[in-house]
């Protein structure tokens, strides 16, 4: 009997033609000398695209070919929303490809605000599942490392809640806790002493809102920033609220601030709990709520990951270098403290056959 080849199993290749409508719409998607289908061509080493008139041909195996297709379809509708086709917004729709997501086009494109020539969308699918769960639930939280936009989307949100009228308040608020140093020590006045920890709240309105409206606001209480502390003893109605940095808070204040939660609305809880600054080993709030609340209705937990993170693209290779080097970290002491229990083990056993006139090597007694 012959031995089939490995020819015998290499996929069969197929020819697809992806056309577009007019030439400036094949420029916007393949970007600049063709920088964008240049880009596609690294991501599919197994095809070749070759652009004639306004023809694209796609050859290769027909599970790529299929890929890249409906890559170039999914960037044509996010073109013509406007969006620039650059290779982050190509990755990015990659990863949602391949996370078999219906409409990934349609996520990037949705706005959740447009301030200032700017328009604010999820750019992910964890960013779209955590939106679409603020859509749908009272509370939700908003857990994942630095730049995967938890409080940036959840302030987008919140404003877009406001202008809609769904609420008449927007109230941000942040646990004044930080490394080493206590608010009574910093010098100033208490709103001196406050404002720091405040800050990313307050630039994250100023990117959404008219600045000179904001003060206006901020004095009739249609918007408030303030420290958790000033959250005890209210009673939060038609509002939508915002506790950022939950990580710091330990398990009494998230207690106390869930439980701010009035008629009309809605709470988002955001927080990175790889970064906690609670001093003396205090129990992190967030950590624990997780497993309190996982089976209570109404109530979302989101998880974004480095592959969120929608800053420079080196911050979520940082992420990721991070959380691999704690995954190491915790296999080498799982590693150590087994070898531990094992020489305490045999230590003990060494003992326990000494008592008993038991030598270890032979296990007979030493008399015979």
């Amino acid at each position: 009997m012959t031995t089939p080849t490995t020819d015998t199993y290499r996929p069969i290749n197929v020819a697809r033609t992806f056309t577009f409508s007019s030439r400036s719409e094949m420029v916007t998607v393949l970007g600049a000398h063709d920088s964008s289908l240049k880009l596609i061509e690294q991501q599919f080493p197994g095809i070749t695209i070759r652009p004639k008139d306004l023809d694209i041909v796609v050859t290769g195996p027909a599970a790529l070919v299929a890929t890249t297709v409906r890559l170039l379809s999914e960037l044509r509708v996010l073109a013509s929303s406007g969006t620039i086709i650059s290779p982050d917004v190509i990755q990015r729709m990659l990863t949602m490809l391949a996370a078999e997501m219906a409409n990934p086009a349609s996520a990037m494109s949705q706005n959740i605000l447009s301030s200032r020539g700017k328009s604010i969308r999820p750019k992910t699918v964890n960013q779209k599942t955590y939106v679409d769960a603020i859509d749908a639930n009272t509370v939700v939280f908003g857990i994942g490392p630095a730049g995967t936009g938890k409080t940036y989307l959840a302030m987008a949100k919140a404003v877009q809640a406001l202008q809609a009228k769904e609420v008449n308040r927007i109230i941000l608020t942040r646990p004044a806790v930080e490394a080493g140093e206590r608010l009574g020590f910093l010098p100033g006045t208490l709103n001196d002493k406050i404002d720091p920890y405040l800050r990313p709240l307050y630039d994250a309105l100023h990117d959404m809102m008219d600045p000179e409206s904001i003060p206006r606001l901020m004095e009739a209480g249609t918007i408030e920033v303030a420290p958790l502390a000033y959250m005890r003893g209210r009673t939060l109605n038609d509002a939508f609220i915002i506790l950022d940095e939950a990580q710091n808070t330990t398990v009494e204040q998230m207690k106390m601030f869930l439980t701010r939660l009035g008629f009309g609305s809605k709470m988002v809880i955001t927080g990175d709990v790889t970064q906690i600054d609670l001093p003396n080993g205090q129990a992190s709030g967030l950590k624990q709520v997780r497993e309190i609340l996982k089976n209570v209705d109404d109530i979302h937990f989101s998880i974004l990951e480095s592959v969120d993170v929608v800053r420079h693209n080196l911050v979520s290779d940082i992420v990721t270098a991070y959380d691999q080097w704690d995954e190491d970290k915790t296999a080498m002491e799982r590693k150590r403290n087994r070898k531990v229990k094992r020489a305490t083990i045999e230590a003990a056993a060494e003992k326990l056959l000494e008592r008993s006139g038991i030598d270890g090597k032979d296990e007979k007694p030493r008399g015979e």
